[in-house]
């Protein structure tokens, strides 16, 4: 069984959709959701839903990281003409998960206490992203 997920984003940062998940699995029994984002220029994660500052520090560190394609300090990169955030966003694509696997019992994904399903947008403008679950 599958679903996707349109995930609206506003710029860089962490989007919670756990709720969504959650409703996806409820009444499926046991089982593994997979989660795979559809998008080159951004990733999926787990991380803390207790305090955003959590997803505000991970998002400046991220973009400490991989800082737009117009810092000198990434002079180096050639595909630029999409915008300075569009290769430092396949670049932090490629070292996050594009792709999620969450054990499921008794239709309720077995998340931590203070877990929640993200989806991690790199690129500064807003976009319409694509999660495809699949429930097995």
């Amino acid at each position: 069984m599958q679903q996707r997920f349109t995930i609206a984003t506003e710029g860089p940062g962490l989007y919670e959709f756990t709720d969504r998940v959650c409703d996806f699995t409820a009444g499926k029994g046991d089982g593994l959701v997979t989660l795979f984002v559809r998008h080159t220029s951004c990733s999926l994660a787990i991380q803390e839903n207790a305090d955003p500052e959590v997803r505000r520090d991970l998002t400046a560190f991220f973009h400490r990281l991989v800082p737009p394609s117009d810092d000198p300090a990434m002079s180096y990169l050639t595909h630029t003409y999409e915008g300075p955030d569009d290769m430092p966003a396949h670049i932090k694509a490629a070292l996050l998960p594009v792709s999620l696997s969450i054990p499921v019992a008794a239709g309720r994904p077995l998340l931590g206490t203070w877990q929640g399903v993200y989806l991690f947008e790199h690129r500064a403008r807003a976009h319409r992203r694509e999660v495809v679950a699949h429930f097995a």
